[in-house]
Formats: structure tokens, C-alpha cells, sequence
């Protein structure tokens, strides 16, 4: 599809081009690279040997840290490698398989994270039929469904970046491929694509950031006819949820939903969430969820007992 294309190769810019600050984005993003590892990895691990975490809502957390995990490995590798090189370069292939799986884990976990409010809301609002509602049969259909979509959605990236034309500059000034700077090296009239661009992910962002707010409003009100118990409870869940949700969509709406000018701030918005939202959320629900911090202590607690045994 790209016949018209005479670049091969894009130059890729990073965060910066001076070698003192290129040694801090490596030590940064390799800490947070290898932190949001451990962090997921452990989440994953935990709901998956805990009998205490079968509900849905670790199901859908088990399926948030996987795709945090994938999320970041897409991106941060490959950024903390280009940061020792003194030139950094990415094939077209490469760039495309970028572009597809950045957008791939990132709509999963958008619309993962769209389940675990609308499993809160029934957990909440309509406690007697949560097991009916929620059940494994349905939960499963549902992240079947995330997959699919995601897929879909990366797939509209890939055709939108395959029709654009690249006959001369091929330096990108990012740490990444997305379709944002691609568009502004493509030698055509790129404003049909923006336009399809910003009417694809950019609605996906915010009518998801939207409905899972009002979502949360929805599940805060009702609390207020549970016990103080109950309420504290749920809040401490809610209020988990929601700080993941504010870090991860307020900088995606303000990347995706404008013109495919470049500010020079958009680099560092996008750190915020290609990097620091995968790293942050496992301690946002370790640090607030005590069920899932009481599974960890036991699993580690029967990790070191196996191993006495040794």
C-alpha cells in the first residue's frame, strides 16, 4: 500500500539530543520500565494463585496489568536502547508495528478499564444480582470483546498510516512511532487523515473519559444508602480507580483530539502516560486494595516456606 514511499528508515529524535540528559532518560525510563514489570508481573501472579481474588474485579485487573505490561513493553525497551545510541533509527516495518501495538494495549486498556467501572457500578448499585450479572460466562465475553475492538481500532491506525505518502523528510521528533508525528512528514494534504485521526482515537478517549466519570458520579451517589463500612469500602476502591482513569485519559484526549500540530509539550505528555501510568496503577491498587495486599503477603509467606522446605 505504501508503493509511493521512498523512506525506509525514519530517524528518530527522542525526548532529547544532548548526552548528559539522554543518560537521565535512560536511567528513568529503564527504573520505571523495570518497576512497572515487577509491579504487573507480581498483580498478575497474585490473582492468578489467590483463591481470595476470584471475583470479576481481579479478573478484569488481571487482564489491566497485562495489558500495562504489553502497553509498556511496546514502547519503553526501544526507547531506553535508542537513548545509548547516538543516532536512532527504525525501520518502516518496525515504526508500523509500533504504531499497532501502542494503540492495540492502549485501546485494551481504555476499554478494560470502561469493564472494571461498569463491574463496579453493579457491585455497588445492584449488589443482590453482581454474581448473576457479573458472572465468569459474561466477564469472559466482555474482555473477548475488549480484544476485538482494540484489534479493530489498531487496524484503522495501520490503514491510516499505510495511505499516507513519505517522499523526503523522514526525521521524527519523538521517542516513538504514533500516527501524530507521521503526519507530519507525509508529502501530501494530510488534513482527511487528521480528521479521521481525531474522529477515531480522539473520540474513543474522550467519550470513554466521559462515561466512565459519570459512571464513578453514578456509583458515589448511591453509596450514600450503604453503611459507613460499605461506603468506605467502595470509596477506597472508587477512588483508586479513578486516579488511574484522570492519569491515563487527560493526556491521550489532549494528544489525539486536536490538529497533528506538534507542541513541544507533547513529548513529555506522552511520557505521562506511555511510562508513568503502567508504572503508577499496580501501586494505585496494591497501596489502596487491602485484599490484594493480604494475597501478596500470603503468597509470598508460602514462597519462603517452600523454600525452607528446601
Amino acid at each position: 500500500m505504501h508503493l509511493n514511499n521512498n523512506v525506509t528508515e525514519f530517524i528518530l529524535l527522542g525526548l532529547t539530543q544532548d548526552p548528559l540528559r539522554k543518560q537521565i532518560v535512560f536511567v528513568i525510563f529503564l527504573l520505571f520500565y523495570l518497576g512497572t514489570l515487577v509491579g504487573n508481573l507480581l498483580i498478575i501472579a497474585t490473582i492468578k494463585t489467590s483463591q481470595a481474588l476470584g471475583s470479576p474485579m481481579y479478573f478484569f485487573l488481571f487482564y489491566l496489568s497485562m495489558s500495562d505490561t504489553c502497553f509498556s513493553t511496546s514502547i519503553a525497551p526501544r526507547t531506553i536502547i535508542d537513548a545509548l545510541l547516538k543516532k536512532a533509527t527504525i525501520s518502516f516495518n518496525e515504526c508500523i508495528i509500533q504504531v499497532f501495538s501502542l494503540h492495540f494495549f492502549g485501546c485494551l486498556e481504555i476499554f478494560i478499564l470502561i469493564l472494571m467501572a461498569a463491574d463496579r457500578y453493579v457491585a455497588i448499585c445492584k449488589p443482590l444480582h453482581y454474581m448473576t450479572i457479573m458472572n465468569r460466562r459474561v466477564c469472559g465475553v466482555l474482555v473477548a470483546m475488549a480484544w476485538v475492538g482494540s484489534c479493530v481500532h489498531s487496524l484503522v491506525q495501520i490503514f491510516l498510516a499505510l495511505s499516507l505518502p513519505f517522499c523526503g523528510p523522514n526525521v521524527i521528533d519523538h521517542y516513538l512511532c504514533d500516527l501524530q508525528p507521521l503526519l507530519n512528514l507525509a508529502c501530501s494534504d494530510t488534513y482527511v487523515v487528521n480528521l479521521l485521526l481525531v474522529s477515531n482515537s480522539g473520540a474513543i478517549c474522550t467519550v470513554s473519559f466521559v462515561m466512565l466519570i459519570f459512571s464513578y458520579i453514578t456509583i458515589l451517589h448511591s453509596l450514600r444508602n450503604h453503611s459507613a463500612e460499605g461506603r468506605r469500602k467502595a470509596l477506597s476502591t472508587c477512588i483508586s480507580h479513578i486516579i488511574v482513569v484522570i492519569l491515563f485519559f487527560v493526556p491521550c484526549i489532549f494528544i489525539y483530539t486536536r490538529p497533528a500540530a506538534t507542541f513541544s509539550m507533547d513529548k513529555m505528555i506522552s511520557v505521562f502516560y506511555t511510562i508513568g501510568t503502567p508504572f503508577f496503577n499496580p501501586l494505585i491498587y496494591t497501596l489502596r486494595n487491602v485484599e490484594v495486599k493480604n494475597a501478596m503477603k500470603k503468597l509470598w509467606s508460602k514462597k519462603l516456606i517452600s523454600d525452607d522446605a528446601r
